[in-house]
C-alpha cells in the first residue's frame, strides 16, 4: 500500500484494529459526520460504506472535511512513504514541510523539482489528493496548532511563525480545519509576548532507540556548533530568517506501535523559521521512519536477527544541513573521528559566523560553503588532495550544481558528486545516507562494514551480497553494523 495506491480493504482493516503504525501514512474520512481522523482514532469505528481514504491531511481538508477534535490527526510523525519515495511527489513533500512553498512560492517549488508550476500541481493532486497550495496550507495549520497549544506566544506571532501571510488568512484556516477558533483550541491560556523561545513535543514512531541517536550525535558534536549530555542534545541551526539554537530532551521508547515525543526547544531570531526548524529537527531525529516495517525486514534475515532483536527501532541520524555533512563527510576521510572532530572545530572557530543568541557552548554556525570554496587548499589542516576536494565540493554546492536536501534527485546527486574530483562512492554515499535521507544506503567498503560483518563471522567481500536481502532498509542495517562496534557506534576510521 502506497500513498497514491490506497487499498480501501487494508485501510478498513487498520482502522477497525486501531494500528497507530497507521497513524500519517491515510486519513480516514467519514461522510456522515464531515471528519477525518487518524487510523487509530478510538472513536466507534464507521460503517465501511461511510468512509473514504486520503494519502495526506491536504486531501481531506480540499474534500471538505474538517481535523476529529478527538484524535488530533495531524498531529502523528509524517508518512515515512515520503522518506522511502524518491519520485517527484515524496520530494515535493519534503520541501512543502520545510516551507518552500511560504518563502518561494509555488514557482518556487516547481523549479526545485524540474517542473512547471501547472504540471507540479497537476501531479500532486493526482499522486496526493491536493496541489502545493493546499498541502502548504495544511502544513501551516498543523504548526499553527502545536504553537496554539503547547507555546505562551500570542496569535499574531504564531500566525507569522506557522507561515500564515496574515492574521486573518491564519484564523480563517483555523477555523476551517478544527471547526474552532484560536482562542477555543488554546482553551483559558493567554497568549504572552515571544522571548524568541519555542518549545514543543515532536512526535516519532515507535519504538525508538533515542540513546543510541544520542550517542551517536555526542561522538561528533563539533564545539561551537553542538553539545551534548545525559539524555539531551543541542546544536546551532542556519535557517532561512536568521540564526538560531535547538535543544532537544531524547529518550529510549520501547513499546512498539505507539506515538512518542522528543520535546524540542528552539532559541531563534525570527519565527518564522518556526516550521523549518522543527522540519529539519525532524530529519535529524529520523522522526518519520516506521520502525517496525523496518526491523520486520531486517529481523528476518539470519545474520542481522539478533542484531536488530538487541536493538529495536534504531534510526539512521540524520542532519539540519546538508551542505555541513557533507563537509564533515570530506573532513573524515581516511581520520578518526576525534580528528574529524578537530578539524571541524578549528574551521568553525576561524570561519563560523557567530549566532545571535549564543547559548553557553553553542557559539557559531558551521562554515557555510561559500567561505570555504574562496580558500586556498594549501591552507588547509589537512593532505592537499583532499584539501583540494574540499574546495570543489565546496564550490560545487555554493554554485549549485549540486543540491543537498531531502527535494534532491537521489541518484542525480549522487552522480554530481561522484563528478567531483576527489569525492569517491563512500563520500557520495554517507552523504546520501545522512544528507538526503535515502533508508537504501549501503557501503560495503566501509572499514566499520568490514569489522562488524568478521565480528559476526561473515567474509567481508560478500558484503554487498548480502545486503541485497536487506533491500528497501540498507541504511538502517548499515547502522546496525556500525552498532555492533560499541555501545556508542564508534565505528571506523572514517567519519561516520
Amino acid at each position: 500500500m502506497t500513498p497514491t495506491r490506497l487499498d480501501p480493504e487494508v485501510c478498513y482493516r487498520a482502522v477497525s484494529s486501531r494500528d497507530r503504525r497507521f497513524d500519517g501514512m491515510f486519513y480516514t474520512a467519514v461522510r456522515t459526520t464531515g471528519i477525518y481522523c487518524r487510523p487509530s482514532c478510538p472513536a466507534r469505528t464507521p460503517a465501511a460504506r461511510n468512509v473514504e481514504f486520503h494519502p495526506t491531511a491536504a486531501a481531506a481538508q480540499a474534500a471538505g472535511f474538517r481535523a476529529c477534535k478527538r484524535c488530533l490527526p495531524d498531529a502523528t510523525p509524517g508518512s515515512p512513504e515520503w522518506d522511502v519515495a524518491a519520485d517527484v511527489a515524496g520530494r515535493a513533500m519534503r520541501l512543502i514541510s520545510d516551507g518552500v512553498v511560504d518563502r518561494d512560492g509555488v514557482d518556487g517549488l516547481a523549479a526545485r523539482v524540474g517542473y512547471t508550476p501547472r504540471h507540479l500541481g497537476r501531479l500532486l493532486t493526482a499522486e496526493l489528493g491536493a496541489g502545493p497550495l493546499a498541502l502548504a496550507r495544511a502544513r501551516r495549520a498543523q504548526t499553527a496548532r502545536v504553537l496554539i497549544e503547547t507555546t505562551d506566544l500570542q496569535f499574531a506571532e504564531i500566525a507569522f511563525a506557522a507561515g500564515f501571510a496574515s492574521i486573518r488568512q491564519f484564523n480563517e484556516t483555523i477555523r476551517e480545519v478544527y471547526a474552532l477558533s484560536p482562542t477555543e483550541l488554546r482553551g483559558r491560556r493567554g497568549g504572552l509576548p515571544s522571548t524568541g523561545t519555542v518549545s514543543m513535543r515532536l512526535a516519532v514512531r515507535t519504538p525508538y532507540a533515542g540513546r543510541d541517536l544520542l550517542a551517536f550525535l555526542a561522538l561528533r558534536a563539533v564545539p561551537g556548533v553542538e553539545t551534548a549530555g545525559d539524555g539531551w542534545y543541542a546544536r546551532t541551526l542556519g535557517l532561512p530568517h536568521g540564526t538560531g539554537t535547538v535543544r532537544l530532551e531524547i529518550d529510549d521508547h520501547d513499546r512498539a506501535g505507539e506515538t512518542a515525543f522528543v520535546t524540542a526547544t528552539f532559541a531563534l531570531d525570527d519565527l518564522r523559521d518556526t516550521a523549518a526548524g522543527v522540519e529539519r529537527v525532524r530529519r535529524l531525529l529520523d522522526a518519520d521512519c516506521d520502525p517496525v516495517a523496518v526491523d520486520q525486514v531486517l529481523g528476518a534475515d539470519p545474520l542481522l536477527a539478533p542484531v536488530v532483536a538487541a536493538r529495536p527501532g534504531l534510526r539512521v541520524p540524520g542532519h539540519v544541513d546538508g551542505n555541513e555533512i557533507a563537509v564533515r563527510a570530506v573532513l573524515g576521510q581516511q581520520v578518526t573521528v576525534g580528528a574529524a572532530r578537530t578539524i571541524a572545530a578549528r574551521l568553525t572557530a576561524e570561519l563560523g559566523k557567530p549566532v545571535a543568541r549564543p547559548d553557553g557552548g553553542l557559539t557559531h554556525l558551521f562554515p557555510d560553503v561559500a567561505t570555504l570554496a574562496s580558500l586556498d587548499p594549501e591552507d588547509l589542516p589537512m593532505p592537499r588532495s583532499r584539501g583540494r576536494a574540499l574546495v570543489a565540493l565546496c564550490r560545487a554546492l555554493a554554485e549549485g550544481d549540486v543540491v543537498l536536501d531531502r527535494g534532491a534527485g537521489r541518484d542525480e546527486t549522487r552522480q554530481a558528486l561522484l563528478a567531483i574530483p576527489g569525492i569517491g562512492p563512500w563520500t557520495a554515499d554517507y552523504i546520501a545516507l545522512r544528507a538526503l535521507g535515502d533508508p537504501d544506503v549501503f557501503l560495503p567498503a566501509d572499514i566499520g562494514t568490514r569489522d562488524a560483518l568478521v565480528a559476526l563471522g561473515r567474509d567481508p567481500s560478500t558484503a554487498a551480497g548480502l545486503a541485497e536481502a536487506w533491500r528497501p532498509w540498507r541504511s538502517y542495517a548499515q547502522v546496525h553494523l556500525w552498532r555492533t562496534l560499541s555501545p556508542s557506534l564508534t565505528t571506523s576510521t572514517q567519519e561516520k
